[in-house]
């Protein structure tokens, strides 16, 4: 009879127990992002190209602070084409937050969100980049 040594049995109860616990884990949980807030569920993500704006004149149409849905642009507003007025949506990077997709951009623009930024300066230190997003429902 072949012995086993006691560190050999630790090793393989370590992996039984860890390989137990997992499937006592939701496939969800350990898929959805950490950072989802309360009262939300995520419905799908992916990656998408994502630029900054703000309201100066030159950006926007003859309304700089009106959003196409009729609200006034302030921080967590989106622009997109991609995704309907309304959609809430999460950004990796930016914990916790919920952005709302409440404006439109130039009809030009197809896969691509616009998020909001109050001051300038900060708009283009975001510059132009791919992002993490995640579409929230209300549970």
């Amino acid at each position: 009879m072949k012995r086993t040594s006691k560190r050999a049995v630790d090793y393989a109860f370590i992996i039984a127990s860890f390989l137990l616990i997992l499937c006592f884990i939701p496939l969800g949980y350990l898929l959805t992002p950490r950072g989802v807030p309360r009262g939300y569920k995520v419905m799908h993500g992916g990656t998408i190209l994502a630029s900054a704006y703000n309201s100066l004149p030159g950006q926007t149409d003859s309304s700089p602070w009106i959003t196409a849905s009729g609200t006034r642009c302030r921080e967590g507003v989106i622009a997109s084409n991609h995704f309907p007025i309304g959609t809430k949506i999460m950004i990796e990077g930016y914990k916790g937050k919920v952005f709302v997709v409440e404006d439109r951009m130039n009809r030009r623009y197809k896969k691509k969100i616009d998020i909001w930024f109050r001051d300038y300066d900060d708009a283009i230190k975001f510059g132009v980049r791919k992002v993490k997003y995640y579409v929230l429902a209300s549970v």
